[in-house]
């Protein structure tokens, strides 16, 4: 099937971020009495928005999370991404191809607008976006799974949700995926396929996306 868009998470997929966020995320809980690893923060997490960490942590404690613990999540986070964050491997050369093949591409990530464009500024990437393709939970206020960002990403891009393709590396992402109506593809580099129930394919090099969507 030809799509008439690429939606793209944007946390491991484009940029290298996951080990690093949830690396400083399980040691931020840990710190505040809320004991959790760093499988647990991958299982438990990866792909959320905030509000997602603050509902699991009261759920399950009782406790609510401190006033500023966002900002100074990402104080710690945006830090370590000057110091360590780098692209995926191929993320920038496949958003060229994509680009080079009049694809039209986006991103729809459950990290703040900040986020994103700390992290694509950091690796080059935030050249590869024109003004209008970048969307984030903060646009629509429920994050994944619920397929309020992916639905939309799809208006904001003209396209039918049965028309795009949205690439994921988290269960979460492809839940939201498959609830908007959207096929997904899994990228496996972090998370193995079993876990990503209801993608259409996977891959583990994000160089193999374009073969693998037929494009």
């Amino acid at each position: 099937m030809r799509y008439d868009v690429v939606i793209f998470d944007n946390d491991g997929v484009l940029v290298d971020s996951e080990p690093i966020s949830n690396r400083l995320l399980a040691a931020y809980l840990t710190e505040l009495g809320h004991p959790t690893t760093f499988e647990e923060s991958v299982r438990d997490f990866m792909g959320s928005a905030m509000h997602r960490i603050h509902d699991l942590v009261e759920e399950r404690s009782g406790q609510r999370l401190p006033v500023d613990f966002d900002a100074v999540f990402h104080a710690r986070v945006f830090a370590a991404f000057e110091r360590e964050l780098e692209a995926v491997d191929g993320a920038e050369a496949v958003l060229k191809e994509l680009a080079a093949a009049g694809v039209p591409y986006c991103v729809a990530s459950s990290g703040s607008h900040e986020r994103i464009r700390v992290g694509h500024r950091k690796t080059g990437l935030d050249g590869c976006f024109r003004e209008g393709t970048v969307f984030s939970a903060e646009d629509v206020g429920r994050g994944k799974p619920a397929p309020d960002l992916f639905l939309h990403a799809a208006a904001r891009m003209g396209v039918a949700p049965e028309r795009c393709v949205v690439v994921e590396d988290s269960a979460l992402g492809v839940r939201a995926a498959v609830a908007a109506g959207m096929d997904a593809y899994g990228f496996t580099a972090m998370t193995p396929a079993s876990k990503l129930t209801g993608a259409k394919g996977f891959f583990s090099r994000m160089t193999e996306l374009p073969a693998t969507l037929g494009l």
